[in-house]
């Protein structure tokens, strides 16, 4: 590897929860789960650029979000104790196109990337695996997104097993709202009880989201775009919301509906990844520099 190579851009991408069983609560709180991940083509972009000041830096500040409590922040501490050097620290500038507290992941996302181009930039040499490990006390999305395949997920979310699934085209729907993953999971309506289904069944059947009832009770924004999205299909939330989705054979079928779309939602076209864009942009930059 050529290390004077000191400047990364990768993209960060998004992920729908095709479906979203919840099987139980455990007692220390999290949730268990069943879900099947896959990735989209709409991404942030992170740009990362190696310093020698030992510091951790990121642009621009996110309003009302301290640097501190920022996952990209909290990402590229957790990597500090395996620096080849110790001197090494990082710029990384991020340009968001993903919405915050939409259930797709963003955040997550943003610091899975953030591990994955430290890790090769302040040669850390962690294997993926323990890299999944380390962000996990971020997030239980964040294992995901390390390993970068499409999965059928157990546990909070962290153990994956890998699978090849249809890769449609998607109309992504996000009301106006933001929609807070505490206030669902802590929710006494929400359905804690779903049973178990084997991987089989998830592929062949799918599945419903448990969290949907709850979502659309405290916001009336996500039950109006979820009614209207209906209409056109299986319309389907991910993760706690708010964003929606729904699946296409084709791209003009897609661009039909969007365009059709009340323009007070955000909405975008994108499609299903089974690999993450992230790795793909990864593994180029490796052979690109490859010393």
């Amino acid at each position: 590897m050529d290390y004077s190579v000191t400047k990364m851009q990768l993209p960060s991408p998004a992920k729908l929860n095709l479906f979203l069983h919840i099987t139980g609560r455990r007692e220390d709180g999290y949730h268990e789960l069943q879900t099947l991940f896959q990735f989209i083509d709409l991404c942030d972009t992170l740009d990362f650029a190696l310093t020698r000041n030992n510091r951790i830096t990121i642009t621009p500040i996110i309003e009302q979000l301290p640097t501190e409590d920022n996952l990209i922040y909290k990402a590229a501490k957790l990597l500090t104790p395996f620096k080849k050097d110790s001197s090494f620290g990082i710029d990384i500038i991020l340009t968001k196109q993903l919405p915050m507290g939409g259930g797709i992941g963003g955040g997550s996302s943003n610091a899975a990337t953030t591990l994955l181009a430290l890790n090769v930039l302040w040669e850390c040499h962690l294997s993926l695996e323990k890299l999944a490990e380390l962000g996990v006390q971020l997030g239980a999305d964040i294992p995901v997104f390390i390993m970068g395949f499409a999965a059928f997920a157990e546990g909070v979310g962290e153990k994956l097993q890998q699978v090849e699934l249809d890769t449609p085209y998607f109309l992504l729907i996000k009301p106006n709202c933001h929609v807070s993953t505490g206030q669902i999971f802590t929710d006494k309506y929400l359905t804690r009880d779903t049973p178990p289904i084997r991987i089989s069944h998830a592929l062949k059947l799918g599945g419903h989201n448990d969290c949907l009832n709850v979502v659309i009770a405290h916001n009336p924004e996500v039950e109006e775009a979820y009614l209207w999205l209906k209409n056109h299909g299986d319309a389907k939330l991910t993760g706690t919301g708010a964003c929606l989705f729904l699946a296409f054979d084709n791209l003009h079928d897609a661009e039909r509906v969007r365009s059709s779309t009340p323009t007070k939602w955000q909405s975008w076209v994108c499609r299903g990844c089974n690999t993450s864009p992230t790795h793909t942009a990864l593994n180029q930059w490796i052979e690109q520099n490859r010393g």
